[in-house]
């Protein structure tokens, strides 16, 4: 009897001691695959501008899309919010932040946080057409990207959702 009293007591305490060390991982593990979806959408908007012209009718324009996963499972902390939105001053940093774009998401019970996703090149911007996209925190959203020549900011990839 006491060789079960003392198994249980060595597990929970085992379980106390882990715990966090588990919580630190999924957060680390979730931060890391954001940030990959990060370079992933600043690839796919430089393969576009590298291999198209922009021209000024949306319509006509090169497109591409993508697929943003968010991170999910037992391996990943949980998000409250996950969207894909233009960045701001405070939000970016460098000498044209008005022509980047930001991936911003929330981990349950935390700040928001932000993963820059550059312009493809210095004459190519990159803009959420239509303000903020939110993506879904607990699966998969595709985007549309299209490289239109803006009369006012140049050669510009817009990002919208499609799905």
């Amino acid at each position: 009897m006491i060789r079960v009293v003392v198994t249980v007591l060595v597990a929970v305490a085992l379980l106390a001691v882990a715990t966090p060390a588990l919580k630190e991982a999924r957060t680390d593990t979730t931060v890391e695959r954001i940030g990959t979806e990060a370079d992933r959408l600043e690839r796919v908007a430089a393969g576009l501008a590298a291999d198209s012209v922009a021209v000024g009718d949306p319509a006509l324009a090169a497109r591409t899309s993508a697929v943003v996963t968010a991170p999910s499972g037992l391996t990943a902390a949980r998000l409250d919010r996950l969207a894909l939105a233009n960045a701001t001053r405070a939000a970016a940093s460098g000498p044209t932040p008005g022509r980047t774009v930001v991936l911003v998401y929330r981990l349950r019970g935390e700040p928001r946080r932000a993963v820059l996703v550059p312009a493809p090149t210095d004459g190519v911007g990159i803009v959420v057409d239509g303000g903020p996209v939110e993506l879904r925190p607990g699966g998969e959203s595709r985007l549309a990207f299209r490289l239109v020549d803006d009369p006012d900011d140049g050669p510009t990839i817009r990002i919208s959702r499609t799905g």
